[in-house]
């Protein structure tokens, strides 16, 4: 991506340069007979490299990869119908008229962020316990590589030229249907990215400097995600249904924010952890051999 530069010219002299980023001409690319949808390409990485960082992490804490290759299959699986859920009950007077296979297009875009996390974390979790694995140590294992991949997932918005902002003036705007700065708008999608990828070095740097009651960090996660996403949505103009004014997901971002911030100082600061019980250990059944009967009046 790179900021294109423009003469502005009154009367034919150049009095200032005009800033803004291009838009692509295309999201698709033809190989042959292959079709190449470079939303679905930046998914894959965002993928790749959430799977790459719990790795890490994960191995690092006495773990395996197994569990994690296990736990991106299915929550991999569960997040894409999650999103894809969540987007068709919010959006659905927005996308219905697409046609009978509009809750499966996700190649056209359409993925909530809100339904991805929460299916994907769910069914996620199910898979570390059934492991015998800590539910709550992997979940801060993976809170840092869902926010790369978030991160990197927003690029498939740039491709696709949708979910920008209002229209800006500024020397990084986003050119949309047009070039000059009639039709540059906010790149929400960079913004998003940038703040993800600063929140990627928080996250790691708070897990090495102190010490976390898990899944705390986790915690941290959600309320620096959408302590950003609250503002965005200020931001964005793409159709949404509104409540009280605000989108929908201008409220769904503020609920977590509040919900995750209350939990990580009630269970970082308040909560007192309950002291852990030794387990009793089984008594060993020492087997019995054939017993002798003596006489009463025998024994002296």
């Amino acid at each position: 991506m790179l900021i294109r530069l423009e003469p502005l010219r009154q009367n034919g002299a150049v009095s200032a340069f005009v800033a803004s980023i291009p838009s692509p001409s295309s999201g698709v690319f033809h190989l042959g007979p292959l079709t190449l949808h470079m939303y679905g390409v930046m998914l894959l990485l965002a993928i790749a490299a959430c799977v790459w960082l719990t790795g890490v992490r994960w191995v690092r804490w006495g773990g395996d990869w197994d569990l994690v290759y296990r736990v991106a299959i299915w929550g991999v699986i569960a997040g894409i119908i999650g999103a894809r859920l969540y987007h068709v009950v919010t959006s659905y007077n927005e996308t219905s008229h697409e046609g009978w296979y509009w809750p499966l297009a996700v190649w056209k875009g359409g993925l909530g962020v809100w339904g991805g996390i929460l299916f994907g974390t769910l069914v996620g979790a199910w898979i570390v316990r059934r492991s015998g694995a800590s539910v709550r140590l992997f979940m801060d294992a993976v809170a840092p590589g869902l926010l790369l991949a978030q991160a990197i997932g927003r690029w498939g918005n740039y491709w696709n030229q949708e979910l920008y902002g209002k229209h800006t003036t500024l020397p990084w705007g986003l050119e949309i249907h047009g070039k000059g700065s009639a039709n540059t708008y906010h790149p929400t999608f960079l913004y998003e990215f940038i703040w993800n990828v600063i929140g990627v070095g928080v996250l790691l740097w708070i897990d090495r400097r102190f010490k976390l009651r898990r899944p705390a960090l986790f915690a941290l996660y959600v309320a620096w995600y959408t302590a950003f996403r609250t503002f965005e949505e200020t931001l964005r103009i793409d159709p949404s249904n509104h409540f009280l004014g605000q989108r929908i997901n201008f409220w769904v971002s503020l609920l977590c924010f509040v919900a995750s911030v209350a939990f990580f100082v009630w269970w970082q600061f308040v909560r007192k952890p309950k002291p852990d019980k030794p387990k009793p250990r089984p008594r060993r059944e020492v087997p019995k051999g054939p017993t002798m009967a003596v006489p009463r009046g025998r024994v002296r």
